[in-house]
């Protein structure tokens, strides 16, 4: 025998409806948090898939004006955002021909720690709907389940003897419905957050070992004798021609 919801919905009191009213509310406003993450999750991922090798090659090539070009092309991409941060630091400085020294770099690595927080800020945004919608919807389907139960022999106690079990299977039955739908709304909002839980410790993973890449090249440009930065082809060009590390201001 299936169980007609539209009829049981006609039949169930005030209290009971307003749970059900509050459990919908909850279950549309986690479903919009877990499509609304899920694209900002595809876009990220897809866009970092065109950029990592582009910016990868202009590393290797030391052509850092197209590295930054790259970096500010793809802002929808998590490594972008952090990688572009460290190499704004230094970018004055590429256009200028200028030297990058190490507290250059040391202010490009506080850049990238800067941005990071403020990329893992608006990915973690609306994972606390999910948990909160995941370990407080059984509760509140519980709440209507509780107030129904003691609604029923409150009316089997109404009848006297009368009125039996199948006075109350009716008010039993609309009971246990709030706590199956808060089941229903909880359940998805665990399995939800639990993904976009790992989703963000495996995104937080690229971000660190993408930007500890580009410190490390930062560090390793650095000459150790003078301190100063060979990243220009003119500084290697200029350097090999007189033989001398210093460079004219």
């Amino acid at each position: 025998m299936g169980v007609d919801l539209i009829h049981l919905y006609g039949t169930m009191g005030w209290f009971a409806k307003g749970i059900v009213f509050v459990l919908g509310i909850m279950s549309i406003w986690s479903l919009t948090v877990m499509v609304t993450k899920f694209i900002q999750f595809r876009r990220a991922q897809s866009e970092t898939r065109r950029f990592a090798p582009q910016f990868s090659r202009s590393i290797q090539e030391e052509n850092l004006d197209q590295a930054i070009a790259l970096a500010e092309k793809h802002k929808k991409s998590h490594v972008s955002r952090v990688l572009g941060e460290a190499l704004a630091e230094v970018k004055p400085l590429l256009r200028d021909r200028a030297t990058i020294t190490a507290a250059d770099i040391n202010s490009a690595e506080r850049a990238v720690e800067r941005q990071m927080l403020i990329v893992l800020s608006e990915l973690k945004r609306g994972t606390g709907i999910l948990a909160t919608v995941g370990s407080t919807a059984p509760f509140v389907g519980l709440l209507g389940t509780t107030m129904g139960i003691v609604n029923a022999f409150t009316g089997m106690a109404a009848g006297g003897a009368s009125g039996g079990l199948a006075g109350i299977s009716a008010g039993i039955a609309e009971a246990l419905i709030t706590t199956a739908f808060g089941l229903l709304v909880a359940i998805p909002a665990v399995w939800a957050y639990n993904y976009f839980t790992t989703k963000i410790e495996n995104l937080t993973v690229e971000m660190t070992y993408s930007a500890k890449e580009l410190i490390d090249y930062l560090i390793k440009s650095v000459g150790s004798e003078f301190g100063r930065s060979i990243f220009t082809k003119e500084f290697q060009a200029q350097k090999a021609v007189t033989g001398s590390g210093h460079v004219s201001g």
